[in-house]
């Protein structure tokens, strides 16, 4: 009996029509990144373990993905981007200028139960600022979230950047005798989604009740000079409707340790659609104290987005208009006579030598295939090879519509010049 494999719970095959939407999303990340001055890296995927125990603790170390190597080393598969960037930012930091502006977009694991948005098998886009401890760096990435999500077609009635400061937190515990200050964030992180009764329960042990805690993330006197000062720079940038200050927002990662933020989509139908924070003391962390470089970043999975995009549909627009742009082929060769085939193959490679991407029957097929398999390609045009050879016939796909290219004219030529006019199947 055959076997019948197929991917892992959580993880994914990408055939082409899904890695195409990959492309999408990475060529808008580092467009936004480009924009604002960041610098591509990479780290390995692979990592010793003790890096990611040793930054994250808590939920995420039951997560990884993690084995022993050959060699006899506690490795894992790494679930984000930001301990691998420390240990390359405290490594090589005297080689580059500050503040430190670089991203990543790379593959990430958690072992998590698999829902809608979340996956054990994931891309993400991380953009960091390292060596800049002013607020003006948190704007700068607030910022960057906001044009990602304007640059993949949303708008602020789409999409909301709530806004916190864990700083706020760390002075209200300190003032009510908290002393386990990650324990308590974790039950403020949950305090629109478990309910009342859980939440009250949780509270207990803190000395603090449910009430308490609501009305100090109501009340506006709570903010700190950073997100005054956050909120003042998004205004001056025309990005300040896009934002709202919310208290509640602390993020599930003991090593953030300031100002915070998330993006969450308007119609609360996903989670954190991405997010970021400040982590002053992770470098330090990672080195033991032999490098200190204050830090924030902001980082999006591929899952989430994907999502959204598909519930918006000006979003999904954008989407649809960029791969019909980006088809497999701009001219489809149907050759019409197969005693022309020797005159094809070399007008299929001028086309090549000239730029142009060109698809063409293999071998003999009827005529109507070929033009059932032009359309399926997305390609623009059917370029014909027929008896009348070297006369040949252009069909612009989209509009059913044809023209000759005569012997004098050159073939190269007329398709660059069609392709470069706002005609076939492209969305406005």
């Amino acid at each position: 009996m055959a076997s019948s494999f197929q991917p892992l719970p959580g993880f994914r095959d990408f055939a082409p029509r899904e890695r195409l939407l990959s492309r999408y999303l990475f060529e808008a990340w580092a467009a936004v990144a480009g924009r604002y001055g960041f610098s591509e890296f990479e780290a390995p995927i692979v990592e010793s373990a003790e890096l990611y125990l040793k930054k994250s603790g808590g939920e995420l170390s039951t997560q990884l993905f993690r084995f022993e190597d050959q060699g006899g080393r506690d490795v894992v598969l790494r679930p984000e981007l930001t301990a691998s960037l420390a240990r390359i930012a405290a490594a090589q930091q005297r080689d580059y200028p500050k503040p430190l502006k670089w991203f990543e977009i790379g593959r990430c694991f958690r072992y998590e139960k698999p829902q809608r948005g979340r996956l054990r098998e994931f891309y993400q886009f991380n953009a960091d600022i390292l060596g800049e401890p002013s607020p003006a760096a948190d704007a700068e990435l607030v910022a960057l979230a906001i044009d990602v999500m304007r640059e993949l077609g949303f708008s602020d009635a789409d999409f909301t950047v709530r806004l916190s400061d864990r700083e706020v937190w760390r002075q209200f515990a300190a003032d009510r005798g908290i002393d386990d200050l990650d324990a308590f964030l974790q039950v403020v992180d949950k305090i629109e989604r478990d309910p009342e009764e859980r939440l009250t329960a949780r509270l207990e042990p803190f000395g603090v009740t449910l009430d308490g805690v609501r009305s100090f993330i109501a009340d506006d006197a709570n903010r700190s000079p950073n997100l005054v000062a956050i909120m003042d720079d998004l205004e001056a940038r025309g990005l300040g409707a896009f934002v709202n200050v919310d208290l509640s927002v602390v993020r599930g990662l003991a090593y953030y340790t300031g100002v915070v933020f998330e993006v969450f989509d308007s119609r609360k139908a996903l989670r954190s659609v991405a997010g970021g924070g400040r982590y002053d003391s992770l470098v330090s962390l990672l080195t033991d104290g032999g490098s200190d470089l204050p830090a924030t970043g902001y980082a999006m999975g591929d899952c989430v987005i994907a999502e959204l995009i598909n519930d918006t549909p000006q979003a999904l627009l954008r989407l649809q208009a960029w791969q019909q742009r980006q088809a497999a082929c701009d001219v489809f060769l149907v050759i019409a006579d197969e005693a022309r085939r020797p005159d094809a193959l070399a007008l299929a490679a001028r086309l090549r030598d000239g730029g142009i991407a060109v698809d063409f029957p293999l071998t003999p097929t009827k005529i109507n295939k070929q033009f059932k398999a032009a359309d399926q390609s997305l390609a623009r045009f059917a370029l014909v090879v027929g008896s009348e050879y070297p006369e040949l016939k252009l069909k612009i796909l989209a509009a059913r519509t044809e023209e000759a290219i005569y012997p004098n004219a050159d073939p190269v030529e007329v398709i660059r010049d069609r392709l470069a006019r706002p005609d076939g199947p492209l969305i406005a």
